[in-house]
């Protein structure tokens, strides 16, 4: 299950040969529309924990492959300098990495966390979580 990150028209859709394709979420109550993908970094990164409308962002990461993917073409890390990255900022107390949930949890976990955001196949979309286009900036 290897995942490749689209740029189009000026945003980042994310796809996958065999599952569809992928796109940012967050919850409904989320104001923002977009995002510029160092926001979406700084946000998955512990950079951060606002949106650019300066409401809370909570990041949750999804387990395994896509987990993957995303650290190596949306936060431009490997699997393993993203683990170092973590170790780091846990032992100097800056900061605590995303929560990681199963594939299967994102939509309900999404829609009842004010602020999370997340990545999702598209076809699981529905009403309950809204889509964030992301754009290179």
């Amino acid at each position: 299950m290897n995942f490749r990150f689209l740029m189009a028209t000026g945003l980042l859709s994310l796809a996958a040969a065999a599952q569809g394709e992928l796109v940012m979420v967050a919850n409904p109550g989320i104001s923002v529309g977009k995002l510029p993908l160092s926001q979406v970094s700084r946000i998955f990164l512990g950079q951060t924990e606002q949106l650019p409308d300066g409401s809370k962002a909570v990041p949750l990461n999804v387990s395994g492959a896509t987990e993957d993917e995303f650290a190596r073409e949306i936060l431009k890390k490997s699997p393993e300098q993203i683990e170092r990255y973590w170790a780091r900022m846990v032992f100097t107390g800056k900061a605590k990495p995303p929560r990681t949930i199963k594939r299967d949890e994102v939509k309900a976990l999404v829609a009842s966390t004010p602020g999370a955001i997340s990545y999702l196949d598209r076809s699981q979309v529905d009403g309950s979580v809204k889509i964030i286009a992301i754009f290179s900036d």
